[in-house]
């Protein structure tokens, strides 16, 4: 369970999430990171949340933006809000470090979410910010911050998630391990 002051690390290419706030010390309401992104490239698959809206506010470097089919950059002491259920994706496409402070409204379960990924990283189960499509699936049935892939029709995912996802779950899988979080769901 994420804590103010923990930082998360994937020790395989340097990126670390400090939290700011959690979801118990807002009482929900929303959820702040102070993001430092080594890596250059997309961390996850472009996406939509359908409950929250993401602020982005870069403190340095340079935040490369892919907003419903656009690309733009973001330098330092830029902001931008991500509406909900608009695609788009969130990425450092730079050689040099990015560091930015990141907030999700509400909070619901984002910050497991971010811990878990970022385990799941370390552990050596993302390539190239991909997951694996029964983990997606898992991910998207389980967890109360609902996301939906931005490449594939929802119809698909909705049908695929509540397919694979249970006969995933019997496999191991979950959308929270309790391996990172210390809950499982």
């Amino acid at each position: 369970m994420p804590i103010k002051g923990q930082i998360s690390a994937n020790p395989t290419n340097g990126d670390s999430y400090e939290f700011l706030e959690t979801a118990r010390d807002t009482d929900g309401k929303r959820i702040t990171l102070k993001a430092t992104i080594q890596s250059k490239g997309q961390l996850v698959p472009k996406h939509f949340h359908v409950f929250q809206d993401e602020t982005f506010e870069v403190i340095s470097g340079q935040l490369t933006i892919w907003l419903d089919g656009k690309t733009r950059t973001l330098s330092s002491g830029e902001k931008i809000t991500l509406l909900k259920n608009i695609p788009h994706n969130h990425f450092n496409n730079e050689d040099e470090p990015l560091c930015y402070i990141h907030t999700v409204t509400p909070a619901l379960d984002f910050d497991f979410l971010i811990e878990n990924l970022i385990g799941l990283a370390a552990d050596g189960k993302s390539k190239d910010g991909k997951y694996g499509l029964i983990q997606e699936l898992v991910t998207l049935k389980y967890l109360d911050s609902k996301t939906f892939l931005a490449d594939i029709p929802i119809g698909v995912q909705k049908i695929l998630m509540n397919t694979i996802a249970p006969i995933a779950r019997l496999f191991g899988y979950r959308a929270i391990y309790k391996k990172y979080s210390k809950i499982e769901k």
